[in-house]
């Protein structure tokens, strides 16, 4: 479509007015990037993007990620315009409660917004996931007659998103898997929020990315919309096999000269100058003012949007008539599956089998893996160890994009960022696998997994002391407690092969946020005293009765984890009246009805002990202020397994011992 200039010209001064009045009302928020990259946004609503405002989750739109969060009142304005479910009220909402315009982008929260953005860095590495799920999606479903899949993602990101560490991991990752769909626009405005760029970065973009496989366009001018337009198009239409970075020389707070093009122009600084800033942009003296030459250019321009689509659309349903199978396979991305059924898949486990629930976690993935075909599994460079590899598949690189094994590399925070892009895109359901301990590498992807209540698994191994020689620095005796405190995020700690396969049926069956398997180094015994089922199911509500009293109950001994087997070995010493629960879950146990916690935990026993190989402090909710907690409440040590776990007191004695003091 040829490009109206003038029209977009002044659709960007106005949502530059909107981003203006929107945080002078607020009395907070960040004017920079709205001013700066006005004329991206036009670009891009007003001419390049294919999308359908009344289609938010149209399968082949163009994604458009604002990396840069805290510009949220750009996306909010271009939004607005284009016609999305976005009323004015709300842009004039900015940053009240409940509003559809929160201070930072939320997904599921604004129609449009494809991500949750705000910690700088990690929109780029979402985009990157966004990406990848396109290039697998068009690998399954397109055909020869009808190419379903062709979307391209649009990142816009600045300075800030640039220097942070799991942008640059994602990049790596993106040139080296030649992510062409991908095209990353650079907001190169010279400034951060403290000061001038150059107090704190000095490398050449443009070489750095094209070292790491990408192409690269550099726009003198960030402000010509016809040389945006130019970029964008080259961009999609690239043949190159690499992703493309475009790189914008814009001025910050362009439109209020009392800040622009300083570091004052990165927040609200300007706001105060606003009538007069108003008054420069030729806008009237009506706050929230857009003209009716917008409005009815952006109308017509939703219609030639929604046109495209429904060619689309005829197309996809000819497809769906052409290629049932296919058609089925894409249906399941929006169903949950049935953690009972998942269950029938995965054969019981030998009486005599000791394994490590990593190992068993490889064994319970192959049928889940099969039952699942849009279950993709990915490792930080560790599938030798964590065993998450799905045996019947391949990787996925540049010659094999149908591939559901993803080598990640080192890059355990873009791993996880990356994952949460795919959900994001919610056609594939994302898994990844690293040591436990390394958690803390990917915790802010992790936290921003469960506040966007993204379905993502994490196989997370080597969970405790038992992990041995290595030492403390890679024995993560905090690290499981400092994972359950995440709101809405599930930490399950299976304690043989058996509520394994529950954790996994269970993680797959949730679609309202993420979870995480807790799995052990060390060889662990069937606990053949608790049915299959029991320890399948049990999992399910967090927690169980794993061991029921044979006469009175006088204590009661919990446990998650591989350390249940301790709390069962003690059972059996301290006598008859002696219950064992398992809580493989705090997060799934704490959602059960009062009436069955009760029932698990009685409130008239009150000798309670709890053994876990990690810090104890949040046992107390469960064994009270009269119970004890074995645990380990300092860093852990260099030695094998066993000899670590016995001599930091992860031993039955010392369960039987605290039972005894009580």
């Amino acid at each position: 479509m040829k490009l109206q200039t003038e029209i977009l010209s002044q659709a960007a001064n106005q949502a530059r007015g909107l981003a203006i009045d929107a945080v002078h009302k607020s009395n907070s928020g960040h004017l920079g990037l709205p001013l700066g990259a006005a004329e991206i946004g036009a670009v891009l609503y007003g001419n390049a993007l294919v999308h359908n405002p009344d289609e938010p989750r149209w399968l082949n739109r163009d994604r458009f990620v604002l990396s840069a969060g805290h510009g949220s009142m750009f996306l909010y304005s271009w939004l607005h315009l284009s016609g999305y479910d976005l009323s004015l009220e709300e842009v004039k909402n900015f940053r009240v409660l409940h509003s559809k315009t929160p201070g930072h982008p939320e997904f599921h929260e604004t129609p449009g917004v494809e991500c949750t953005t705000g910690p700088l860095g990690q929109g780029i590495a979402n985009s990157v996931g966004i990406a990848m799920s396109g290039q697998m999606a068009a690998a399954r479903f397109n055909t020869a007659t009808e190419e379903l899949f062709n979307y391209h993602v649009v990142c816009l990101a600045g300075d800030g998103c640039m220097q942070e560490g799991v942008a640059m991991e994602a990049v790596e990752f993106a040139g080296h898997q030649g992510l062409d769909n991908l095209i990353l626009i650079y907001d190169s405005n010279d400034v951060t929020l403290d000061a001038m760029a150059d107090k704190t970065q000095s490398e050449n973009t443009a070489l750095r990315f094209k070292a790491m496989h990408w192409d690269v366009q550099t726009l003198t001018d960030g402000h010509d919309l016809a040389a945006i337009l130019k970029a964008i198009n080259k961009a999609k239409k690239a043949k190159s096999g690499k992703p493309q970075l475009i790189i914008a020389k814009t001025i910050i707070g362009k439109g209020i000269p009392e800040v622009a093009g300083t570091s004052k122009g990165h927040g609200e600084g300007g706001a105060k100058f606003s009538d007069a800033a108003r008054k420069g942009l030729g806008l009237p003296g009506e706050h929230f003012f857009v003209s009716d030459d917008v409005r009815t250019y952006f109308a017509e321009h939703k219609k030639r949007l929604k046109r495209a689509y429904s060619k689309w659309n005829k197309g996809y349903q000819a497809w769906r008539t052409a290629n049932p199978e296919k058609a089925a396979l894409l249906d399941t991305a929006s169903k949950a599956p049935i953690a009972a059924q998942l269950l029938e898949k995965i054969p019981a486990f030998p009486l005599d089998a000791k394994l490590a629930t990593r190992a068993a976690g490889k064994d319970v993935l192959q049928p889940v893996a099969a039952e699942l075909p849009l279950l993709i599994s990915g490792s930080a460079d560790l599938h030798g160890s964590t065993l998450n590899y799905i045996a019947s598949d391949k990787d996925f690189d540049k010659t094999n994009r149908a591939g559901r094994n993803l080598r990640y590399g080192i890059r355990e925070h873009a791993m996880a960022a990356i994952s949460n892009g795919v959900a994001y895109d919610g056609i594939f359901r994302a898994s990844c696998a690293t040591f436990l301990v390394f958690a803390d590498y990917s915790r802010p992807s992790m936290r921003l997994a469960a506040l966007a209540k993204l379905p993502v698994v994490y196989i997370y191994t080597h969970d405790s002391v038992g992990v041995g020689e290595d030492g403390p620095t890679h024995q993560p005796v905090e690290t499981v407690s400092g994972l359950r405190v995440i709101p809405n995020f599930d930490v399950i700690r299976p304690a043989d092969p058996e509520e394994t396969a529950g954790a996994f049926a269970a993680a797959l069956e949730r679609t309202d946020g993420p979870t995480l398997l807790a799995l052990s180094r060390q060889a662990v015994p069937m606990l053949n005293d608790i049915s299959v089922n029991d320890r399948r199911t049990g999992v399910l509500k967090g927690g169980y009765i794993a061991v029921k009293e044979t006469s009175e109950l006088t204590h009661i001994l919990l446990a998650s984890g591989t350390e249940l087997q301790w709390a069962v070995a003690a059972a059996k010493i301290l006598g008859g009246g002696v219950r064992v629960v398992s809580v493989p879950s705090f997060f799934r146990f704490d959602l059960q009805s009062q009436a069955y916690r009760d029932e698990v935990l009685p409130p008239s026993c009150r000798k309670r002990v709890s053994i876990e190989a990690g810090v104890t402090a949040l046992w107390a909710k469960y064994v009270g202020l009269d119970g004890k907690s074995v645990g380990i409440d300092r860093f852990g040590l260099s030695a094998p397994g066993n000899i670590a776990m016995k001599e930091l007191g992860i031993t039955t004695e010392h369960v039987v011992a605290a039972a005894k003091s009580l």
